[in-house]
């Protein structure tokens, strides 16, 4: 996360405290999330959609991944692996198993869940680090879709991943095609050329030709260091605190963490002001639209520039 931090020029005095108004919830649909000490203190609620336990666990580790590149503290590492927005609180729906599967049922209850305690726990930025392929049942698409465009219409700014299946013309995930979400796909710009499973190569892309143009923004996602659900305590040694995971699940809360700081500095911002900002602000890879949206997320100019 060091490098992620530098790479889309966060400011590092942000991490001091200085000038904020409030923390930014954030809610997460995964696969749940782990007590991790980079993560004490930031979890506000937890659902359960697949098992219906009551308590908070992952027991697959994508969703505690998640959660520490939003906002994670860094304890472990001393700061080093913080995530994005440290001061943002989480909201968190498991709406994916052990295996990573899930439903469109589970989703959609999830999605109606977080419009329900939408302000009991003020939330502004949903992170789906989770795609969808072509489902058989046309309406339950288009069922996820309208619950989609509703929470954005309540001024909650959707985040949605573009999915791992590119690079093919319009492969992007089916959840992210909305013009009424944030799409996010993965480039590490300078970073990885060398390496041919870099996360640009399978980034879900959008449709050339297509009126709305996707996917909206790149961040890096290549072996991205964040929180490991199965870190171990032996005897007072911590043993793997971290664990790295490539794709754009990964860039999504990325995205997600950025746009809570902007929400922090400026808590009246409309999620198409923030499009907006994020338009002018974004940094251009000189790469075809739909393979890079506006471009690479640049938090400076976006703090900088409203």
């Amino acid at each position: 996360m060091q490098r992620v931090r530098e790479q889309v020029q966060v400011p590092e005095q942000l991490h001091s405290g200085a000038g904020r108004v409030k923390s930014v919830t954030v809610a997460v649909l995964d696969t749940g999330i782990a007590y991790h000490p980079d993560l004490v203190g930031r979890l506000l609620a937890f659902s359960d959609f697949v098992e219906g336990r009551s308590f908070p666990y992952d027991d697959n580790g994508h969703g505690t991944h998640v959660c520490g590149i939003v906002c994670g503290s860094g304890e472990l590492s001393g700061g080093r692996f913080r995530g994005m927005a440290p001061e943002a609180k989480l909201v968190v729906g498991k709406v994916l198993d052990r295996q990573g599967e899930g439903s469109c049922d589970s989703m959609q209850e999830a999605l109606e869940w977080v419009l329900r305690v939408k302000n009991r726990y003020g939330i502004r930025v949903l992170n789906i680090s989770v795609g969808i392929g072509d489902l058989k049942e046309r309406y339950k698409e288009q069922m996820l879709r309208k619950s989609l465009e509703l929470l954005w219409d309540h001024n909650i700014l959707v985040v949605c991943a573009a999915g791992n299946t590119g690079p093919e013309d319009g492969s992007i995930s089916e959840m992210a095609s909305s013009r009424k979400v944030l799409t996010v796909g993965c480039h590490d710009g300078r970073y990885c050329k060398n390496d041919p499973g870099r996360c640009e190569t399978y980034s879900g892309r959008g449709r050339r030709y297509d009126v709305t143009r996707k996917p909206d923004i790149v961040a890096p996602g290549t072996r991205i260091l964040s929180c490991n659900a199965f870190w171990q305590n032996r005897n007072g040694r911590i043993y793997r605190p971290y664990v790295a995971k490539s794709g754009t699940s990964m860039a999504t809360p990325i995205v997600s963490g950025a746009a809570a700081l902007v929400m922090e500095k400026y808590p009246q911002i409309t999620n198409e002001e923030f499009v907006r900002l994020l338009s002018l602000t974004a940094t251009d890879l000189g790469e075809p639209w739909n393979k890079q949206g506006f471009g690479m997320l640049n938090v400076r100019r976006l703090l900088e520039n409203k």
